[in-house]
């Protein structure tokens, strides 16, 4: 007889589009395309604390994720691939983890070695102000700090179109 786990890991493999999403999910208007995103300023895993504002001048990809979030799982070691390609090209990865215990999130991040910095939201003070309605969430900024796509949840190849989308704001 199958477990829920056993239940919820093929879901999670043979779903085309994985996302963990809240009824009505949409960017929220704080996010629109083009509008400035939230400043935040966060604990990062490697130490300090990281604030966006001061990443100005860059492309940033921010990506919402939590341990509990098998389609974030599935996500993260594509970034950490998009991290190794763009990381000398003027672009920054944030992997911003949501979980109510940072330790978990951290003890993920380095099992999956991810090689981009990642910050903790055990409050879920930023993906509030971001008002984030699906895991995982990933929003590619200019480097203005403007927000330039909003994609809710993950699916098999979305990492070809934040790469697509990464090549166009680095050449802007």
């Amino acid at each position: 007889m199958p477990t829920a786990m056993t239940t919820r890991r093929a879901f999670i493999a043979t779903a085309p589009a994985l996302a963990l999403v809240w009824p009505g999910a949409a960017p929220a208007a704080s996010l629109r395309t083009g509008s400035l995103a939230p400043d935040f300023t966060l604990p990062a895993l490697a130490g300090g604390n990281l604030r966006l504002t001061e990443q100005r001048g860059q492309v940033v990809l921010v990506n919402f994720w939590a341990t509990w979030c098998g389609p974030c799982l599935v996500e993260l070691p594509h970034l950490n691939r998009l991290h190794e390609r763009f990381r000398n090209a003027g672009v920054l990865l944030l992997g911003i983890a949501v979980d109510n215990e940072p330790r978990a999130a951290a003890a993920m991040a380095k099992k999956l070695d991810l090689r981009f910095p990642t910050l903790f939201d055990a409050a879920k003070s930023v993906s509030r102000a971001w008002d984030l309605d699906a895991m995982p969430s990933t929003v590619l900024l200019d480097r203005d700090g403007r927000v330039r796509h909003v994609h809710l949840g993950y699916r098999d190849g979305l990492e070809k179109t934040y790469e697509a989308q990464l090549h166009a704001l680095v050449k802007e």
